[in-house]
């Protein structure tokens, strides 16, 4: 099984596999998040979710500019990083009775999205100035910002109380 897909030839066809990669990543966030919302009971961590549900259709509009900016087609690819991630959360929040438990598991789950986000994020910003596509760079870097300051919310959540033995 090949690492990437054979059509990856060059730096540019990376460049956009990755944007697909993120993109397809950022519509499962989407479909994801409404769910955590329903199952979180910490009233600060569902506002949280909501809060970053509503930044995460931002940044699906910013990599549909940037898919314009560059001139692509706006369309995703199936990536198995984030389904594993989602997949891995609904299993163990399905499993959790305590609310108190599973608010800590939720915010543990939507914090490995952030990471992956964020390691996304970063390489599309260094491979954008690579490129000579600061205007690529400067709109992923506001999304990159975004992502960093739902991760230090997550972790100031979970240390505050969420992460609390009982």
């Amino acid at each position: 099984m090949a690492l990437f897909s054979k059509d990856i030839d060059s730096m540019e066809d990376l460049y956009l596999h990755t944007l697909r990669d993120i993109y397809y990543a950022e519509k499962q966030i989407e479909k994801a998040l409404p769910k955590m919302i329903d199952k979180a009971s910490d009233e600060r961590l569902k506002e949280a979710f909501t809060v970053h549900l509503d930044e995460t259709h931002g940044h699906v509009q910013r990599l549909e500019r940037v898919f314009d900016m560059i001139g692509a087609q706006t369309k995703g690819v199936t990536c198995p990083a984030i389904d594993g991630i989602i997949k891995e959360a609904d299993e163990i929040a399905g499993d959790i009775s305590d609310s108190h438990v599973l608010d800590a598991a939720l915010a543990a789950a939507a914090q490995a999205v952030e990471h992956y986000e964020i390691t996304r994020y970063g390489t599309l910003i260094a491979w954008s100035k690579e490129m000579g596509r600061n205007d690529c760079a400067e709109l992923l870097a506001q999304t990159s910002s975004e992502e960093h300051a739902a991760d230090e919310k997550l972790t100031r959540l979970a240390e505050s109380r969420l992460n609390e033995m009982s």
